[in-house]
């Protein structure tokens, strides 16, 4: 066998408008944690789906443990050793831990489901990556870092020997994030290699071995991690020198624009308060399950509060519901994206059009095209979002964009 477990050389792909991949190559080795790095659209998720079968190359090679793969699938490449946990998890929320583990590998006896067998063997991959989950839990039930770890049992009771982790801390703890090194460090330790995703460059120090780097969709370097530095990483990854990380940008702080009073909803929004003034930025901090998420959804009226009250320019607002807060100017990037944040099967002129019917339609409650028009161009310029046009569905563009 030679020194690489998985090679890509020269891979293309294109999506229309954009040429993704740009004759990138890449290789993985066994036991070693590679962190795959790259500016949001620089297209590491991309090649990650080409190398898990997801994407299929337009051209390039693809060798997986010296075999050469040609019309490389999903399955064909579970089989041959490859698992990928996406960026965004890909659970069936109303099916239990284990029937997702072996959701399309159920394990029957005389053609009938057994429960028994799939609750016993989850329960055995559980325990050897030390996760304290009952494997008959329903999925939808469990926080998002716990489905993150049951991603990792699933890949993994496949016998994966190649397991690619796109962005896995992104909803984690400290804590969590510690738990996940040590599985990782444990994988490592058994000889798998491990493709790393990540925008938190902090983490890398902890478990990577090497880095690969790329900058719109083509490869730029790779290299030994302790024989760079994070000015070099940063520096490579954005195409010019980075004098200064977090440039400080002073703003004159003004009158207070926001205030919430005495907030209740639900369990976890309890007697919360704040103020916002103009020219400044509040953050809310807490351990997962601390109520952050809970609260901004109190506040956009997604969920029904209790009590409190919320003034905006110095007048109370009633909000009972999103379209009450959007009327009135708040607006809410919420946490999962995906779920509630866009429709992914729309345009994305379409999506930025929808919170902003009321705007772009006339009396008669047709949308004005030419306004729609001005609206996208202007959102998409001023957010700097890379797309061949605005009538690609939402969906097909990366995490980041």
């Amino acid at each position: 066998m030679g020194e690489y477990i998985a090679e890509l050389n020269h891979i293309n792909k294109s999506f229309p408008g954009v040429k993704a991949l740009d004759d990138v190559s890449f290789n993985l080795k066994a036991g070693e944690v590679l962190a795959l790095l790259g500016e949001n659209g620089a297209g590491k998720s991309t090649l990650v789906k080409v190398l898990s079968g997801v994407y299929t190359k337009d051209a390039g090679e693809i060798k997986i443990f010296d075999e050469v793969i040609e019309d490389l699938t999903p399955k064909k490449a579970q089989e041959l050793g490859v698992a990928i946990i996406h960026q965004e998890l890909n659970m069936c929320a109303h099916l239990s831990v284990a029937e997702n583990i072996y959701l399309g590998r159920e394990e029957t006896h005389s053609g009938v489901l057994s429960n028994r067998e799939m609750n016993k063997g989850a329960k055995a991959i559980l325990n050897r990556l030390n996760i304290d989950i009952d494997p008959t839990t329903i999925v939808g039930d469990l926080a998002v870092s716990k489905q993150q770890m049951v991603e990792i049992a699933k890949a993994l009771s496949t016998n994966a020997k190649i397991l690619i982790m796109d962005e896995p801390t992104s909803a984690l703890t400290s804590n969590e994030i510690d738990d996940l090194f040590t599985i990782i460090k444990k994988l490592k330790s058994e000889g798998r290699g491990i493709v790393y995703i990540s925008h938190r460059l902090e983490e890398l120090q902890y478990i990577v071995d090497r880095v690969t780097i790329m900058r719109d969709g083509k490869f730029i370097t790779s290299m030994n991690f302790e024989d760079t530095t994070m000015t070099e990483i940063i520096s490579n990854m954005v195409g010019h020198e980075i004098k200064e990380k977090f440039p400080r940008v002073t703003c004159e702080r003004g009158k207070k624009i926001f205030e919430v009073r005495n907030l209740n909803a639900g369990k976890m929004v309890r007697d919360v308060n704040f103020d916002l003034y103009e020219g400044e930025i509040v953050g809310i901090a807490g351990l997962m399950g601390a109520g952050r998420t809970e609260t901004t959804r109190a506040i956009f009226g997604v969920d029904p509060k209790e009590s409190g009250e919320i003034f905006l320019d110095g007048e109370q607002v009633i909000i009972n519901r999103p379209i009450d807060a959007i009327r009135a100017g708040i607006v809410l990037a919420p946490e999962d994206r995906k779920k509630d944040g866009l429709c992914v099967k729309l345009s994305v002129h379409d999506n930025i059009s929808l919170p902003n019917l009321d705007l772009l339609c006339n009396r008669l409650g047709v949308v004005d095209r030419k306004k729609e028009q001005v609206m996208t161009d202007k959102a998409v310029g001023s957010l700097t979002i890379k797309l061949p046009n605005a009538e690609v569905d939402a969906g097909t563009l990366s995490g980041g964009r």
